[in-house]
């Protein structure tokens, strides 16, 4: 296993919703999660190691939010 760690502005439940059908279409993908109580909202993903950071990146972008590697 893999994990990626990402600083998002994914900051609620309903944005949660929204992300939630484009990760779980990523292959490779086998968690995630999203620590709102977190001033940063770090996303964790954990992946077989076959999923890329900017895969994660561009899903979100396409659905509106940000996301940076750290």
């Amino acid at each position: 296993m893999e994990t990626l760690k990402f600083k998002t502005n994914i900051k609620c439940g309903g944005c949660i919703a929204t992300v939630t059908p484009a990760l779980n279409t990523l292959a490779g993908l086998a968690k995630w999660e999203v620590d709102t109580t977190n001033p940063e909202k770090i996303l964790t993903v954990e992946s077989n190691g076959a999923l890329a950071a900017n895969d994660v990146i561009s899903v979100l972008r396409a659905k509106g939010y940000d996301a940076e590697k750290i």
